[in-house]
């Protein structure tokens, strides 16, 4: 099956051109990987674990030295300026942060310690940071209520909302938002992505979406990408990838006529139309 070719965006915040990513100088995670953002849009990044989804945001937000990893091959462009080059703290300080899988919070700060800690590259003074502060409480109402409570006794979901909150004081014109559903339950799930949805519409953030969740994912997204073993397999409007047989079947688990065994479906897998 042919992809679809990526809508050409006219002033993309963000462009992926054809990138390599190798580890260690020796394992080959991403192969060829070309993806855009438009301004002001949300873009999710599909696929299943271990597909290249947050290799693909860590080589966006320049931590894969971190992880003995390096782009070896294509550019990253951020405003239409080259950055895969950029330290990570040169990228925030631009406008583009990321909040990790899995939360990431300093569990022995309380939480408005922790979204304070978001505004640290700002030179902008005290009020309009105590103003944004409060812009995050009112986005998220529940971090209020447990402002003075140490982040590492909250639940998962407060944890996920002080790391997008955290991620907005620093002012973000870009935000690379990995997992957010990882281990949360499906009503805090719907509320985070209620919220992103808010803060691209009232406060104009850009979202790449890295997630597994490809059903909740395409309801908020207008763009995705689907990637396997490190490259892009498949993108499209989210609309045309939620009704695309093979998205259905093997992201969605919705299958036409009688449900396939397990046997039929690894069969099946093995010949994806895409991969042919």
């Amino acid at each position: 099956m042919q992809t679809a070719q990526a809508e050409p965006a006219t002033d993309p915040v963000l462009a992926v051109n054809n990138i390599e990513v190798i580890y260690d100088h020796v394992v080959l995670v991403l192969k060829g990987v070309s993806l855009a953002v438009p301004r002001g849009g949300i873009v999710a990044l599909l696929g299943a674990n271990g597909a290249g989804k947050t290799t693909t945001l860590k080589a966006v937000s320049n931590l894969l030295h971190a992880e003995r990893g390096e782009v070896t091959k294509g550019s990253i462009l951020f405003e239409g300026e080259r950055v895969d080059r950029s330290s990570p703290n040169d990228l925030v300080r631009r406008g583009c942060i990321q909040v990790m899988e899995g939360r990431h919070c300093f569990g022995h700060l309380t939480i408005e310690e922790n979204l304070l800690t978001g505004a640290f590259t700002r030179r902008d003074g005290r009020a309009a940071i105590r103003a944004d502060l409060e812009k995050v409480y009112a986005y998220f109402p529940r971090l209020r209520e447990r402002r003075k409570s140490m982040a590492g006794y909250t639940s998962g979901g407060e944890q996920q909302m002080c790391a997008v909150g955290r991620a907005l004081m620093s002012r973000p014109k870009m935000i690379l938002l990995d997992e957010p559903s990882m281990g949360l339950a499906p009503q805090i799930v719907e509320e985070i992505f209620e919220i992103v949805r808010d803060l691209n519409a009232k406060e104009g953030v850009s979202f790449l979406l890295a997630e597994q969740n490809t059903n909740m994912a395409l309801k908020y997204a207008t763009y995705g990408y689907i990637l396997e073993t490190g490259r892009v397999v498949m993108d499209g409007d989210a609309a045309m990838l939620r009704t695309n047989e093979d998205v259905k079947e093997f992201y969605l688990g919705v299958t036409e006529g009688e449900r396939k065994s397990f046997r039929e479906v690894k069969s099946y897998k093995r010949r994806k139309r895409w991969l042919t």
